[in-house]
């Protein structure tokens, strides 16, 4: 329905749909805009016509229009008081209406507009005519001159409609410079009619002219010499007359051709609504600018007649009055929030026409129009965190109706115009744009105060990093933005909170990304960032998804937006970094120091290495610094350091036993089987042969002589060592958990009840290497250190002079020395691995010997008393090892020596079956050579076996010779 001739029930309905409380509304501080500073939508006129000669024009068209529509009747005047009497009596002339302020305007309350006070008031008898006068800047004497002329035109013309006439062509005709004060001011009159009709005929007429047509070449002859010289006027001047053959066959044209009786000088674009915009304008009080008359359903109602000269209708009517509200309200400095509320109210009429027309003129028109409008909008929406505050946000709320509106017009009328039928919601993609736009000058302003203030405060103590603060910055501007912003552009789009978060997101996400790419090192300020911006990111997560709840998605698409800051990831790695560098400086400082390492006894009271107590050191110092570290997961990254740690200390203790040898590097390699030559004692051997024996012994002792680190009391102080670390080892996890503790962790019960066990390859490297370095220091004690007297000594040549008193001496010696050098936690495990290694040195002299050595079944006493001294000297009267250990580890012998007793025959026999029952053939075919299997028994085939070789008796050695085939000496 038309704005100015809606119903009141429709105006109510309307008011009360966009009323908008302004009484506290703070406005923004604009700067006033100049009018040239905005564009016309309507176009450019193209003529040199000024403000005041269109002002004129336009009121010379409605005083015109106004008169025409009163039939003949005189233009006459009639005052306030007698308005009743004379509208009774007869229908009078529209300029005759006098005005009245009692009833509220329609017009105004459909726009929202506020009662202010009414021009007619001060003014009293004033008709409406009066008023436009006065609203329109004319002066009285040329509204008379005006009257007189239309009635002569009247008088000579008697009922001829204003729309079959071209009015200032008549005007023309009837004026003469003795109407004006001097011949200057006529002759400036005649040029501004000449000008209107260039622009209403040539410039811009509503059909396009023929450039054949010699009817426009004529008039723009005519205009043109009339630059130099004023036209002669009156009824009868010959130019006049030209003149009005050439305009009337421009006016009088026609669609189809004909000559119409209408003519058309005026209502050409933009000349129509250029006009039309002026007349519209009266409708804001002369003395305020800003403020809309009371009067401005009388002053509509008598512009409507002007339609029929300007080719307005009801749309344009409505797109001309929009504009006019739009520029008055912006080029007054956007002060008076009330218009801006009557243009978001008159865009819903304006929505309407463009739903219902198809005219292509309209619609330019209407594009032109809006996208200023709509120009205008956006720069302040895509900036409203700068425009718009608590204060004034009903403000924003108008603005952003009218950018949506504006848009969505648009958007339809190009998808008529191209025939498109895809819906596009239009609103939300608008203030989608409009939020992030928004935020994204929101967030470099605020990134530049941040800049700024650094700038200054450069010498200045700050406890927070800067991009701390600016971390809490964007959180309260989300807060803000969810508090005061959101609610209005909800209207619009339904997850505006999750927008303006994201984009916040993403900003800061840019920032943070150039930070950590400077990273050189963990820092204090580096965590401290990095913890403020995990706590923005979880609070910016949490509004979109709380905004996004009850979406479609339920607010996934706008999470998969925000991509990840993993500030936590990126502490992990930092610290991670952190964990390695100094993991790798321990094992640069394990590796130069164990080269360095003598393992000197002496070292301290402990007798174990230096080097290890640095090492704890350094792990617990390391420690201690990793817990300092201000990050928030200290439990879930301290796996990763003690697996570090770990990794370091298994490799020192791997490096402390490495090279150290083990069992099978002392014990020598066993001769091959030979018979014993009968009959052999003392000085039966060559020295010689002697001597090559000792020669093919020298490379089966081990290839660590003669290195100091290597002997029995370094050993002792490795052996030290690791139990030292073992020991230590439990101290550091109880450190550990109480760093835990202190810290607040919830992890403590893994770690308390064993499943997060902190060195445990250390742990496991401890008990395996000083099981390794016990046995390797007795087997080196005993088939190297002691080789002399027990593998190059014992029973070579004559039993009875070769017997086991001298290796007992020196091996009681040794036994000393490791037990005032080794830890008493180890002590036993180290004595009794030199037991055991004794024990396999007396039965590998008795078994694998070498042709050196020959046993007669009377040795035996001897052999069994010197291992019975052997075995005394471990349990010491008691003070040594126990007897039940001394008695399991002695079985072998024990069950070994009876073999010795046994006679050559019963051997034969003997070894004959065990061959037999392990190869399960008969005792008539070739025995098979049995193999060493190095568990020495009397019921293994190669146990007996040795006893025969080493048999001094003729049988033994005729059997072995038969046989096997053995040689009597290698």
């Amino acid at each position: 329905m038309p704005i100015d001739t809606m119903s009141y029930t429709d105006t109510k309905s309307l008011s009360q749909s966009k009323q908008h409380t302004t009484d506290n509304m703070l406005t923004t501080t604009t700067t006033p805009t100049s009018v040239d500073d905005i564009p016309n939508p309507f176009g450019e006129l193209g003529s040199d016509l000024t403000e005041p000669e269109l002002r004129e024009t336009a009121y010379e068209i409605f005083v015109g229009a106004c008169r025409s529509s009163g039939g003949s009747r005189p233009l006459t005047y009639v005052s306030t008081a007698g308005r009743s009497s004379e509208r009774a009596m007869t229908s009078s002339p529209s300029l005759q209406r006098s005005m009245t302020s009692t009833a509220a305007s329609k017009v105004k309350k459909a726009l929202g507009l506020k009662k202010k006070s009414s021009v007619a008031s001060e003014v009293k008898g004033r008709t409406v005519g009066e008023l436009i006068r006065v609203q329109m800047r004319i002066s009285e004497q040329t509204d008379s001159r005006v009257r007189r002329a239309l009635l002569r035109i009247a008088a000579g013309q008697l009922g001829r409609k204003i729309e079959t006439m071209v009015l200032p062509l008549e005007l023309l005709q009837q004026f003469k410079p003795s109407d004006f004060t001097n011949q200057r001011e006529f002759e400036a009159w005649q040029k501004r009619i000449l000008k209107v009709l260039e622009a209403g005929l040539l410039l811009h007429p509503v059909l396009p002219l023929d450039k054949s047509d010699p009817a426009s070449k004529q008039l723009r002859q005519i205009i043109d010499g009339a630059s130099g010289r004023a036209i002669e006027t009156g009824k009868h001047s010959e130019a006049i007359q030209v003149l009005r053959s050439v305009v009337m066959s421009l006016a009088c044209r026609s669609f189809d051709g004909s000559f119409s009786g209408v003519c058309h000088w005026a209502d050409g674009v933009p000349l129509n609504l250029r006009l039309y915009q002026i007349l519209l304008e009266a409708s804001f009080d002369v003395n305020d600018s800003t403020s809309v008359i009371e009067e401005v359903d009388e002053v509509l109602e008598l512009l409507k007649k002007t339609w029929v000269i300007l080719g307005i209708d009801q749309r344009l009517h409505n797109l001309c009055f929009l504009w006019v509200l739009f520029h008055r309200y912006v080029t007054t400095g956007e002060v008076e929030n009330d218009l801006l509320f009557a243009v978001d109210n008159l865009f819903l009429e304006v929505e309407k026409d463009a739903k219902t027309t198809k005219d292509q003129i309209y619609s330019k028109i209407m594009s032109s129009t809006l996208s200023l409008i709509l120009g205008w909008a956006e720069k302040r929406l895509n900036d409203y965190h700068g425009n718009f505050y608590r204060g004034n946000i009903d403000l924003m709320q108008s603005v952003l109706s009218i950018g949506v509106l504006a848009a969505k017009i648009l958007v339809e009328d190009i998808s008529h115009e191209y025939r498109r039928k895809k819906e596009v919601d239009v609103g939300r993609g608008r203030v989608d744009t409009y939020i992030r736009s928004s935020v994204r000058t929101a967030f470099a302003q605020e990134r530049e105060k941040l800049n700024t203030s650094r700038r200054l405060a450069k010498h200045q103590h700050n406890p927070l990093p800067a991009l701390c603060v600016f971390a809490q910055d964007i959180s309260d501007m989300a807060f803000n933005e969810k508090e005061i912003y959101s609610p209005v552009l909800k209207n619009w789009h339904p997850l505006p909170t999750s927008v303006a978060v994201a984009t916040m997101h993403s900003c800061f996400g840019v920032e943070l990304k150039q930070f950590v790419s400077g990273i050189r090192e963990l820092t204090p300020d580096v965590v401290q960032v990095l913890i403020a911006a995990d706590k923005l990111e979880k609070d910016l997560v949490q509004m979109a998804v709380e905004d996004s709840v009850e979406s479609e998605d339920g607010g996934k698409g706008i999470i998969q937006e925000m991509t990840p800051y993993e500030a936590e990831s990126v502490i992990a790695d930092l610290v991670k970094s952190w964990i390695k560098t100094r993991i790798d400086r321990l094992k640069e400082w394990v590796d130069r120091n164990l080269q360095q390492e003598v393992w000197n006894s002496r070292a301290n009271k402990e007798r174990f290495a230096p080097s290890a107590v640095e090492v704890l050191r350094i792990i617990d110092e390391t420690l201690e610094a990793f817990f300092l570290l201000p990050i928030p997961m200290h439990p879930i990254l301290l796996p990763h350091l003690m697996t570090g740690l770990d990794r370091c200390l298994q490799h020192y203790i791997l490096k402390a036993k490495s090279g150290c040898g083990s069992r099978s590097t002392y014990i020598p390699t066993m001769p091959c089987l030979t018979r014993c030559m009968t009959g052999s004692k003392l000085g039966l051997f060559k020295k010689k042969d002697k001597s090559r024996l000792a020669q093919t012994k020298k490379p089966q002792v081990g290839s660590t002589n003669g290195d100091d680190s290597l002997g029995i009391p370094q050993l002792c102080v490795r052996i030290n060592t690791l139990q030292h670390i073992r020991k230590n080892l439990d101290l550091l996890e109880k450190r550990t958990i109480t760093h835990l503790k202190n810290a607040g962790s919830a992890h403590l019960d893994m770690i308390e009840n064993g499943s997060g066990k902190n060195f445990d390859l250390s742990a496991s490297a401890c008990v395996e290497g000083i099981q390794e370095l016990c046995e390797a220091t007795a087997y080196k004690l005993v088939f190297q250190d002691l080789s002399h007297v027990l593998w190059d000594g014992l029973y070579v040549g004559e039993v009875s002079l070769s017997r086991i008193e001298p290796f007992l001496q020196e091996l009681e010696q040794n036994l000393e020395t490791i037990s005032s050098t080794v830890h008493d936690r180890v002590r036993t495990r180290l004595i009794t691995d030199i037991m055991k290694a004794s024990f396999d040195g007396f039965l590998l002299v008795l078994l694998a010997g070498g042709p050196s050595r020959a046993f007669t079944i009377q040795d035996c006493a001897i052999i069994e008393e010197d291992f019975k001294f052997l075995m005394d000297l471990f349990w010491s009267n008691g003070d040594g090892l126990p007897n039940d250990l001394i008695d399991r580890f002695s079985t072998v012998v024990k069950r070994v020596i009876p073999l010795f007793y046994t006679d050559t025959e019963r051997l034969i026999d003997e070894l004959r079956g065990l061959i037999v029952e392990g190869h399960h053939s008969s005792g008539k075919s070739r025995l098979p050579l049995p193999q060493t299997s190095g568990q020495w028994g009397p019921n293994e085939p190669n146990t007996v076996l040795r006893v025969l070789c080493y048999r001094d008796d003729k049988m033994a050695s005729k059997f072995l010779k038969k046989t096997y085939n053995l040689p009597k000496k290698l």
